[in-house]
């Protein structure tokens, strides 16, 4: 039977959730596995509150009677675990496939730690060959996406069947490809300074572990600065 490794990634960092934490819960096909186990590790005692980074993420906490808070009522968080597209060697992540990003950073940023979970096939040298998701506003779209494309990718609007795709928070996804980010943060500055860009999918000095699932069962560990 082959290995899940998505989920020996996830549930190995669901051992990291202790009493009494507030939690950020991630999005995406890693992230599902770690609400999972974190379910039942609720329903045998383990006492947290968690905040969600997506509707997806919420209803599966709900259903497995994770106690949710508003982002009104902390202040901040003790641990995040999320999933990745791409990361590398420093912890820099490539987020977004699943068009969370925006609040998968809010979340991770006001985390004291964060938690990357992946399997091997995410683990890269240089970032880049996963299409870099940028979130952006409707208004004046194509204005947008022409500035984009002079950073030296492909950018093209993320579409779900017929329909362009919106994210939870009414934006479109223009993902960007840009085959090699020989500097991620310099590109960070270049995107951040483009208006109608609300944010990208790039996440530098944020994470601060990586839990990594091999098809052989192993686990590799890989430990980054912290980012307070």
């Amino acid at each position: 039977m082959s290995v899940n490794v998505k989920q020996l990634a996830a549930e190995k960092a669901v051992e990291y959730v202790e009493d009494g934490m507030k939690v950020g819960l991630g999005t995406g096909s890693t992230a599902y596995w770690a609400i999972r186990k974190l379910g039942e590790r609720v329903q045998q005692g383990l006492k947290i509150t968690a905040v969600a980074t997506s509707r997806a993420s919420e209803e599966q906490a709900r259903e497995l009677g994770i106690p949710l808070v508003a982002f009104g009522d902390i202040d901040s968080l003790d641990l995040t675990i999320d999933g990745a597209d791409e990361l590398d060697s420093r912890l820099q992540l490539i987020k977004g496939g699943g068009g969370a990003l925006l609040r998968e950073k809010i979340v991770a940023v006001n985390s004291t730690r964060m938690i990357v979970v992946a399997d091997e096939s995410k683990a890269v040298e240089t970032l880049g060959k996963f299409p870099l998701p940028v979130e952006i506003i409707p208004f004046a779209w194509e204005w947008t996406l022409a500035q984009l494309n002079k950073l030296g990718c492909s950018a093209a609007l993320r579409r779900s069947g017929d329909d362009l795709y919106k994210t939870d928070n009414g934006n479109y996804i223009a993902d960007c490809r840009f085959d090699t980010i020989t500097s991620a943060p310099e590109l960070a500055l270049s995107l951040q300074s483009i208006p109608g860009v609300v944010e990208h999918g790039l996440f530098i000095g944020i994470a601060d572990m990586a839990i990594i699932g091999k098809n052989d069962g192993s686990i590799e560990i890989v430990e980054g600065e912290n980012h307070l």
